[in-house]
């Protein structure tokens, strides 16, 4: 699937305008359709589509675990990407209290969801307690560029990694949205049946959403290099969620401590 494509540009200086090139991040329209139902149109990079998802389903609570996912029928249509997909007998019956618009051959449907609805899905459980040295931390900020190659190459793409407790970076995924980078994320971990071992790192703020995925990831730890919104401190307070913000290479903001880790 192509991720980027060349754009002719103009480069303006002081005193000159010179003409050039610059890779731009391919966003379209990927239409995701449940046991026939329209579900949701997401623009997003048309990459790594299954683990997005499967971690779009978890997420949603439209699934339990990536076993719950089935089928997974990928293609590509003359306005965007398709994506449909089966849940499990146990989990069907979800998608029709979501769905309001019924899809057609032609149609792509919409997202069925109400937004007071997203404040009241279930957590699972409570977090475990971080066992990550601060020095991990920074070790992870610092090998993120690496995990980047289609940022490097246009500057527009946010990324989601799983960290293990030494910083080191196991798992890593891009889109030009940060709630889809996180979903592949996501998906992908529940895949391969890989746990968070230490803290979930993000190229963007911190929004609700984004602590309401990480505690579906049943990751110990959020950080974030940008900062939180007053909600999604509220969602990590109430259910356990170690929150660290605006980390930079020289400074992270400690936001929820729930256990303590980063005390004196």
């Amino acid at each position: 699937m192509t991720t980027s494509r060349t754009q002719a540009i103009k480069i303006l200086r002081p005193d000159t305008v010179t003409a050039g090139e610059r890779a731009i991040a391919i966003e379209v329209p990927v239409a995701i359709e449940i046991d026939g139902l329209g579900y949701a149109v997401m623009m997003m990079t048309p990459a790594d589509l299954e683990a997005f998802t499967t971690g779009f389903l978890l997420t949603e609570r439209l699934a339990d675990s990536a076993d719950d996912v089935r089928d997974i029928d990928i293609f590509e249509a003359e306005a965007g990407w398709i994506v449909r997909v089966g849940l499990s007998d146990r989990c069907k019956g979800r998608i029709h209290d979501r769905v309001r618009h019924r899809t057609s051959d032609t149609s792509c449907g919409l997202c069925g969801i109400s937004g007071l609805e997203q404040l009241r899905k279930p957590v699972p459980s409570t977090p475990p307690r971080p066992d990550t040295p601060v020095e991990a931390l920074f070790a992870a900020l610092g090998g993120l560029r690496a995990h980047q190659p289609l940022n490097s190459a246009t500057g527009a793409i946010h990324a989601a990694a799983a960290c293990d407790r030494s910083g080191r970076i196991t798992a890593a995924f891009e889109d030009v949205g940060r709630h889809n980078a996180l979903d592949k994320l996501v998906g992908g971990l529940a895949t391969a049946r890989q746990p968070v071992d230490g803290f979930i790192l993000v190229t963007s703020r911190i929004s609700f959403e984004m602590v309401d995925k990480a505690l579906i990831a049943r990751a110990p730890m959020l950080v974030g290099i940008s900062a939180p919104t007053s909600l999604a401190i509220d969602h990590a307070r109430t259910h356990g969620l170690t929150l660290l913000a605006l980390a930079r290479s020289d400074a992270i903001l400690v936001v929820n401590d729930p256990w303590a880790v980063f005390s004196d």
